[in-house]
């Protein structure tokens, strides 16, 4: 593909993916008395976040470039420091925590992924070297880390050994191996049928105390699975991720359209988002939320509504000294 077109196709992937982190967050406390919201949290919990990663690391070939590291940090664990001071003092004022406290060490709710992206970005000075054994490697750690059975959230190191593999992948992917994947016959109906293939399948047989293993946060042992076999899950369920995003990828259009754009300002949505979300969760009645819950379409139009708001000029333009250090 050109490099035109190699944009456009990354950053409609990129929207349509942030897209789902919202639309994933905000069913996420309807999700245990519906299946229906349940079933779709669970296929969008599968894999938007994993994809998101692969896209991170197929754009993180530069690793080797002289500042990048220094350049990482700026870009990256700098808006995590100052975002976990925002929600330190958001979750105070709301109720949720009764102390004002800043804790770098655990990262709040969405934080964990800039704390994880760095430590990626590093990780890939010892493993990138190594290509597909590194991969393995990598792949060999994801599963490992879930028989340690401590805090998950600290540091969020068990998310950042899980979710490394899916970084790495797209790192070692190149231009002709997407162009692989966009030339396979009947792509947008074999990635239709995997995806509905998926979705059945999730609804039928995806336990409801599963979910932790979509996180990545918890041990085998805090999840009640503290198994020997528990990491032939995790294993599982890393191909079975791969396939839903294969699915997802051969559908996503390399044309650009109006919204492709805020596939660039993917960020300002994935930062910003949860401070709407979480005021609906606290400041609204239960008759309301009762109300939002059975209103599928209202819920589908209404995250489409924050992605766009969220990822508009001017909010970009107000929020770019916090999230960008740029006027």
């Amino acid at each position: 593909m050109s490099a035109a077109k190699r944009n456009s196709y990354f950053d409609n992937a990129k929207f349509i993916l942030i897209y789902l982190v919202v639309l994933g967050h905000l069913i996420s406390p309807f999700k245990a008395e519906d299946n229906f919201l349940f079933t779709l949290y669970t296929v969008i919990f599968l894999f938007h976040m994993p994809a998101f990663i692969l896209i991170s690391g197929y754009f993180s070939k530069a690793y080797r470039k002289k500042g990048h590291i220094s350049k990482s940090f700026k870009k990256i664990l700098v808006p995590y420091f100052i975002f976990q001071c925002i929600y330190s003092v958001y979750y105070y004022y709301t109720g949720e925590e009764s102390h004002l406290t800043v804790n770098f060490l655990k990262p709040h709710w969405t934080l964990w992924f800039l704390l994880s992206l760095f430590f990626w970005n590093l990780l890939l000075h010892l493993f990138a070297r190594f290509h597909f054994f590194g991969l393995a490697a990598a792949a060999a750690l994801g599963i490992g880390i879930g028989y340690w059975d401590e805090d998950g959230s600290f540091l969020s190191l068990s998310r950042t050994f899980v979710f490394f593999p899916y970084f790495l992948l797209g790192f070692l992917l190149e231009g002709r191996h997407l162009q692989k994947i966009r030339n396979i016959p009947y792509a947008p109906a074999a990635g239709i049928l995997i995806l509905c293939a998926i979705t059945l399948a999730t609804g039928q047989f995806f336990p409801k105390d599963a979910v932790p293993w979509l996180l990545g946060d918890t041990s085998y042992a805090g999840m009640g699975m503290e198994y020997w076999f528990s990491g032939l899950i995790r294993l599982a369920q890393y191909a079975v991720t791969l396939l839903v995003i294969l699915g997802f990828f051969l559908l996503i259009p390399s044309k650009g359209y109006k919204w492709t754009k805020i596939g660039e300002r993917t960020l300002y949505v994935y930062l910003l988002h949860g401070f709407i979300i979480k005021t609906i969760e606290t400041a609204a009645s239960p008759n309301v939320l009762d109300w939002l819950a059975d209103n599928y379409l209202l819920l589908i139009v209404f995250s489409l509504g924050i992605c766009l708001f969220l990822g508009s000029y001017y909010i970009r333009k107000f929020t770019r000294p916090i999230i960008e250090l740029r006027l």
